[in-house]
């Protein structure tokens, strides 16, 4: 049986060789990301495995039933790019990886937040420029300060759960309350009273209609003056212009991003000797108080072998006529 890989990297190639090595697919690696342009390529697979910025539209989806595809496989979590209507009329299985490693995305949040607020990342360019001068580089205690957390599924809840080790209040919204994190001290609130009373705000939500640009300018207003604004969820989630007016008039004091509205035009390619022709992400970018990766929250040895191995597993078992065993691996 055979798989063709889109969006794929040497990484990819790394971990899926390895755990493919049981199950004895024939694997093709496409660099290219998947959508009307290329969906062609398929030549006699019978499953197609893609990433986040993959465009598994209707279009493409008509092309790969035509094509014989019978499963389309996402080595990730979020499935907002998926047609799902499409495939259910197409007859097309679609399986993700739901929980691949909780705490590589939510380690990576911290990770995020310490370097904004203690400008760990000037501070290392700066000393090895010889320059050992501390003027710049105040920053401020997280401990006894309110976190609000948006969304708390597995991520969100690890994030939780360290920032409470932080001595930190934090503060949650979701719409299914978790009953294991209000009795670890977790105190859930709606939406508005998060934003509103948070010093810090993490995003862990799906992307969504209902959660496409939460943070807008009506809510970016309900939140404190000098607030701290973390996404490693789905770019769409923030409507970047509206960002930008925050931080332009320092309500916004911070801002880490892990993931980008128009990300699929820049994530996960060398553009060094590029011109840039996105002027959003450059105004971004040049703010001293932006911190944006390019989404590696998940970029761990522990993730990367969890997704090859659920993926290969899910593939494997809906091609047999199976289901996969990971709750909520189907998504049809």
């Amino acid at each position: 049986m055979k798989i063709l890989f889109f969006s794929a990297k040497p990484y990819d190639k790394q971990f899926f060789d390895v755990y493919n090595r049981p199950h004895g697919f024939e694997i093709e690696y496409l660099e290219t990301h998947l959508g009307p342009h290329i969906a062609n390529a398929v030549d006699g697979q019978e499953a197609v495995c893609v990433f986040v910025n993959d465009k598994v539209n209707a279009e493409v989806i008509a092309i790969l039933a035509e094509k014989g595809v019978k499963v389309i496989a996402l080595r990730c979590a979020g499935f907002n790019n998926v047609d799902l209507e499409a495939a259910r009329m197409h007859g097309i299985r679609v399986c993700r990886v739901p929980e691949y490693s909780p705490e590589a995305v939510a380690e990576h949040t911290v990770a995020m937040l310490l370097t904004l607020v203690r400008k760990t990342h000037k501070a290392y360019n700066r000393v090895r420029e010889q320059n050992f001068s501390l003027n710049g580089l105040l920053g401020f205690n997280l401990h006894g300060k309110t976190i609000g957390v948006v969304g708390t599924g597995k991520i969100g809840g690890a994030f939780c759960r360290i920032m409470k080790g932080f001595g930190c209040k934090v503060l949650a919204y979701d719409l299914y309350p978790n009953h294991e994190l209000q009795q670890a001290g977790i105190e859930y609130q709606p939406l508005e009273e998060v934003l509103r009373s948070a010093d810090v705000i993490s995003l862990h939500c799906p992307l969504n209609p209902a959660t496409h640009y939460l943070i807008n300018e009506s809510t970016l207003t309900m939140m404190k003056p000098g607030v701290t604004l973390i996404n490693t969820s789905r770019g769409g989630l923030i409507n970047t212009a509206h960002a930008i007016e925050a931080l332009k008039s320092k309500h916004l004091a911070n801002l880490a991003i892990d993931v980008y509205e128009q990300e699929e035009k820049l994530f996960f390619k060398d553009l060094s000797e590029s011109i840039i022709e996105d002027d959003t992400i450059q105004r971004l970018m040049s703010f001293p108080n932006v911190l944006v990766t390019a989404h590696q929250a998940f970029f761990t040895e522990e993730a990367l072998t969890e997704i090859a191995k659920v993926t290969l597993q899910n593939i494997d078992r809906l091609l047999h006529g199976q289901e996969p065993e990971q709750a909520g691996a189907v998504l049809i």
